[in-house]
């Protein structure tokens, strides 16, 4: 059914996709500002992937033409593929911490420590710890959620990609 889907409209695929990777970051903001979850450094970066992930899904959604859409593709692929490496790596992380861990400091000791236009660079770096499991779904982490999202994407890219070329 996906496959035929990609082929009969891509553009409703990757519209999907895009308003999926807002919901995503919706439920993010949530657990951060609602639950009162601090995010880490490696989920401020897993943020700024589906952030791009979202607006080139938007972008190949938007266009008509197929030059674009299969270079946007290429370049959603790679941003997916970063995405998943780096909550693969958190996910590796949390499985097996490290024994002194330093993903970053909260916001008062940042403030405490550090002069304000020093510390304020720092709060976008994220303040949580990367290696504590703060919540779980179905016994996943964020960090293994969202690396299955990224496979996902990335498995959709390569089998649009795949099919598109396929075609000519």
């Amino acid at each position: 059914m996906l496959l035929k889907l990609i082929d009969t409209a891509p553009r409703r695929v990757w519209l999907l996709v895009c308003l999926g990777c807002i919901g995503l970051l919706a439920f993010g903001l949530y657990l951060q500002h609602v639950v009162g979850l601090e995010p880490c450094p490696m989920c401020i970066v897993q943020r700024y992937a589906l952030v791009l992930v979202a607006a080139l899904a938007g972008a190949i959604s938007a266009s008509g033409r197929k030059g674009l859409q299969n270079g946007g593709v290429v370049l959603l692929l790679l941003v997916a593929g970063f995405g998943a490496f780096v909550a693969a790596r958190q996910s590796f992380l949390q499985w097996y911490p490290p024994e002194v861990a330093t993903c970053g400091r909260d916001l008062y000791g940042m403030i405490e420590t550090f002069p304000l236009k020093r510390a304020i660079p720092m709060i976008f770096k994220g303040g949580g710890d990367c290696t504590v499991v703060d919540w779980t779904f179905l016994g996943g982490s964020i960090a293994n959620w969202s690396f299955v999202c990224f496979a996902l994407i990335t498995a959709l890219a390569l089998v649009f990609l795949a099919r598109t070329s396929h075609r000519r």
